[in-house]
């Protein structure tokens, strides 16, 4: 008989690599790498960073961030995950999600919208600490 750890919870979801985060990387406009890869969640990331480095306001920065956090909900389903569970901040192709789901804590903080501030930041947490660590903390 085999034995089922029904405590190990879900297994973590490595999301496939980002043709986006190399673009970014090589020094590409972030709205040119989003006009070529709309669904990027590293590319939407970009646009929020390069956003809150122009000093842009926190709603643009949101605005921003939301798009990359819905474009990265979608890649993660499609790619077996079920809504809960580790998405690991040292597998590179996770940190366009997970740098998305910083900003949008971040921003939605700074524009007040306290419980979706709360619901980002447990997310990121439970999603990964390692990314809590190094986005949040």
């Amino acid at each position: 008989m085999s034995h089922v750890d029904l405590l190990a919870g879900p297994p973590p979801t490595h999301l496939p690599v980002d043709p986006a985060a190399a673009e970014v990387e090589a020094g590409d406009a972030p709205e040119a790498v989003v006009r070529r890869h709309p669904d990027s969640p590293a590319a939407w990331a970009a646009m929020a960073r390069r956003a809150q480095d122009e000093g842009a306001d926190d709603v643009t920065i949101y605005a921003y961030s939301r798009v990359g956090y819905h474009r990265s909900l979608d890649m993660l389903r499609r790619n077996g995950w079920k809504g809960h569970g580790p998405v690991p901040w040292e597998h590179e192709p996770n940190r366009g999600f997970l740098t998305c789901l910083a900003m949008l804590a971040l921003s939605a903080r700074a524009i007040g919208e306290t419980a979706e501030w709360e619901r980002c930041s447990t997310f990121l947490r439970d999603s990964s600490q390692s990314a809590y660590d190094a986005l949040l903390a």
